[in-house]
């Protein structure tokens, strides 16, 4: 196999176009020979963490490995928001009655209702950051509660006080209703009720910020360098923390760039409030799901989650379908029969990669970084032996699911396997790989391609019903054959074994279609199948006579 050349990264690609954007437009500061440029993302953990959710960090993710490759030095960070308010218990969440009692408390005091993390927030949020690990994502994850507990916004927060009308004005431009007099840019938790349900009376012009409980209707007023219950709201959390971290790079959702939407407020926030440039940014599309019912929506609880798209997609063909989509581009990640043809898109791209498949020098500098950027680790020095998805599905229901008998049934295996050229990663990236499709077959498959292979133990089908006596004579008789010479299943290749099967129909007086019909229907119960040779070698001799045995 031909070991690939290429290091350099291919301009062309979104990726690395968004990095240079970024080196270009970021100024760096004088006295700064080795800048670190800081890439952001972010969520609520307010419920199941979406794949329409993970296309933003792993957007970021992309980009950052961009400017790696270019030798920036980078600093890439997730920010928790779980100290959001908990607004709505989501459907797929159990103990629904005990939740609702914690509507309005930040979500970071909300309990687990599975008992296995110290809150609701942190059970989404370790959910996320063991799934991200396997796909090659690890950046450093900020808790908003921690930071706004410890008041380490306390200057933001003061910041946002000072300028009061200014915020006011900013978003009074995108609304269509101005914001009152008495707006204030923060927000509180009450100390007597962990709620959001406050209303701030006023403020000292220094660190002494009053509220009242509205349901307790008690006052209080809090410090805000040692208080842990005030925040600021969305859209000025976001600009602050911008300032706050030195964020150069952070996307956003279709609706934040909407115009009008956060991603305008907090721009001009940023700048008027706290004296420095909105990050550079772009806005990514959403994201449809097909072959499986269900909406994207972390609220209702009707989610498709990255586990979910794990367990049909390894993580290199994950990263694939972002790597090779632009971010401003819907797409929709299948489950129905594209699966078998996304896998062939990758390991095309994978030839292409180390020089197996030749295309003109424009596309494949394009597939060459695509791939590049869909692995989790550093591509191996030769090509890894593939196994086409299509043909390992076929394997895995010959086999029962056994996925190391599928695996090794493959013949390159062996061969390799004996020269010592299978490492114990392609190993684990061959089983995933099954597993990947034993799930897809079991979950998500067309019924009309799933088959099970009859174990001749079964009573024989009465044939004579659908096809006549004459027909089923003719195919005992090619049943006979077939059983007679299955011995050189394992010697011949599969052009002779299809050519031998049309002449042992037509000795039998059969048209070649019909009898494979009737074969199908006596191996898997249907009409249609795998293509016949390589099924026949697959299943052996002593299995075939098998099955074929009751209809002598």
């Amino acid at each position: 196999m031909e070991q690939n050349q290429t290091t350099n990264p291919a301009s062309t690609h979104w990726a690395d176009i968004n990095a240079d954007k970024i080196l270009r437009s970021r100024r760096l500061e004088q006295d700064q020979q080795a800048p670190t440029y800081v890439c952001a993302s972010g969520i609520t953990p307010s419920g199941t963490v979406h794949i329409g959710n993970f296309r933003e960090i792993i957007s970021v993710d992309l980009v950052v490995r961009a400017l790696r490759d270019k030798g920036a030095k980078v600093r890439f960070i997730y920010s928790w928001d779980d100290y959001d308010v908990f607004r709505k218990v989501p459907k797929n969440m159990p103990k629904q009655e005990e939740l609702e009692t914690y509507l309005r408390w930040p979500i970071t005091l909300v309990p687990d209702p599975y008992g296995k993390e110290k809150s609701y927030a942190r059970a989404n949020e370790v959910a996320v950051e063991n799934l991200l690990v396997k796909v090659g994502i690890q950046p450093e994850y900020l808790y908003q509660a921690d930071k706004y507990r410890a008041s380490e916004y306390a200057q933001g927060m003061r910041t946002a006080l000072e300028h009061r009308n200014t915020i006011r004005d900013i978003m009074n431009e995108f609304r269509s209703e101005p914001l009152p007099t008495d707006w204030w840019p923060v927000s509180v938790f009450s100390s007597f009720t962990n709620k959001d349900t406050t209303t701030i009376l006023g403020w000292d012009g220094e660190w002494g910020l009053t509220y009242r409980c509205d349901e307790t209707r008690k006052e209080e007023t809090l410090d805000l360098r040692t208080t842990p219950y005030a925040k600021l709201p969305w859209r000025i959390d976001w600009p602050m923390r911008w300032a706050h971290e030195g964020v150069d790079f952070e996307p956003a959702g279709k609706d934040h760039h909407s115009e009008g939407g956060s991603f305008d407020t907090s721009k001009k926030i940023c700048k008027a409030v706290y004296g420095v440039e909105a990050p550079v940014t772009f806005q990514y599309d959403f994201i449809s799901i097909k072959g499986r019912g269900g909406k994207i929506s972390s609220s209702s609880g009707e989610v498709v989650g990255l586990d979910d798209v794990l367990e049909v997609y390894t993580p290199e063909v994950t990263r694939y379908l972002f790597a090779g989509t632009r971010p401003n581009t819907e797409f929709a990640i299948s489950f129905d029969l594209d699966v078998i043809k996304i896998y062939e898109d990758y390991d095309r791209c994978e030839r292409v990669f180390y020089g197996i498949d030749t295309i003109n020098e424009k596309k494949r500098e394009k597939e060459v970084r695509i791939y590049q950027l869909s692995q989790v680790h550093e591509p191996m020095e030769a090509q890894p032996l593939q196994l086409p998805f299509r043909h390992l599905c076929n394997l895995l229901l010959i086999m029962n699911g056994d996925v190391q008998r599928a695996v090794r049934a493959f013949p390159e295996v062996g061969d390799l396997e004996e020269q010592g050229l299978l490492t114990e990663g392609w190993w684990e990236y061959a089983q995933n790989r099954a597993r990947c499709a034993w799930n897809w077959l079991h979950s998500f498959a067309p019924e009309d391609f799933v088959f099970q292979v009859k174990s001749g133990t079964e009573d024989p089908e009465d044939l004579g019903a659908v096809y006549g006596a004459e027909a089923v004579d003719q195919a005992r008789k090619a049943f006979h054959a077939l059983s007679a010479m299955a011995d050189t299943f394992e010697t011949i290749e599969e052009k002779p074994l299809q050519d031998r099967l049309y002449n042992i129909a037509r000795d039998a007086g059969l048209e070649p279609k019909d009898f494979f019909e009737i074969l199908y229907r006596v191996m898997v119960g249907k009409t249609k199948g795998p293509r016949l040779a390589g099924f026949l070698k697959t299943l052996g001799a002593q299995r075939v006579r098998t099955i074929l045995a009751p209809y002598f």
